[in-house]
């Protein structure tokens, strides 16, 4: 019998550093897509698919502060044509919340979210000013905006041996709130919808994350035959079997 939330995980030593990665291989192969204004439910305890902010609610976390820097430097970049709410921004884009640091809100999300009304449409603004200026969004943005649904996590053990972990983001790493979501998008089938696996239409955020070395090695894992599909999509297809009326066998 098979735990509800199993996954199957990859693992091998990198050849070249005293470091061992792990995979979530269930998650990277699997279809999930971010679906931000296309039936993604956001983040609050009732859906409200209506509001286009997806995990956009609360704001950005910062993970340093040249993570802060960053964002700073290129948020003086954009324009009233891809900022919605650039003259609100002044010259602070950040507050301090506790010991962390996160973007700023205004109307009760992220300052860098353009809303609905916007002229060019619901969407955060900075990855609007990347494409504008023709760069990679994930150079732009804050860097837990660009890299959910991926969770990078690492332990060094007493002999200094290196165990990185890349995995789906769960509600627990949002912290108590987290399991107060009415809907989050990796646990449910209706995110489940994109036309290639995870390793391949998030390429560019994993690489940037473990480096392309790692990369080719994990795909090289990843294409094994016989994968465990996601949860979200067993739950579905147990759902449906469910409703199949079965025909007795005649004796």
């Amino acid at each position: 019998m098979r735990a509800e939330d199993s996954h199957d995980f990859i693992s091998f030593r990198d050849p070249d550093e005293n470091r061992t990665w792990l995979f979530d291989a269930t998650f990277l192969r699997s279809s999930w897509l971010c679906i931000f204004g296309r039936g993604c439910q956001g983040i609050y305890t009732t859906p409200t698919p209506e509001l286009s902010q997806g995990c956009c609610s609360m704001g950005a976390w910062f993970t340093d502060e040249e993570d802060v820097a960053k964002v700073e430097r290129h948020a003086a970049l954009l324009t009233d044509d891809n900022w919605q709410f650039r003259k609100k921004a002044g010259t602070k884009i950040w507050r301090q919340r506790g010991d962390d640091q996160t973007s700023r809100l205004v109307d009760d999300a992220c300052i860098f979210l353009n809303r609905p009304d916007f002229k060019r449409g619901a969407g955060c603004a900075l990855h609007l000013g990347a494409l504008d200026a023709g760069e990679r969004p994930l150079e732009w943005k804050p860097n837990v905006c660009w890299q959910l649904p991926l969770r990078l996590e690492e332990d060094t053990d007493g002999h200094g041996h290196i165990t990185s972990v890349l995995r789906e983001w769960k509600r627990r790493d949002w912290g108590d709130g987290g399991a107060e979501f009415a809907w989050w998008c990796t646990d449910s089938p209706l995110a489940f919808v994109g036309g290639e696996p995870v390793y391949e239409s998030l390429k560019d955020e994993i690489i940037e994350m473990i480096g392309n070395k790692a990369y080719a090695l994990l795909v090289e894992q990843l294409n094994r035959p016989q994968p465990l599909p996601h949860p979200a999509l067993r739950k579905r297809d147990k759902a449906r079997r469910s409703r199949i009326p079965v025909t007795p066998v005649q004796g």
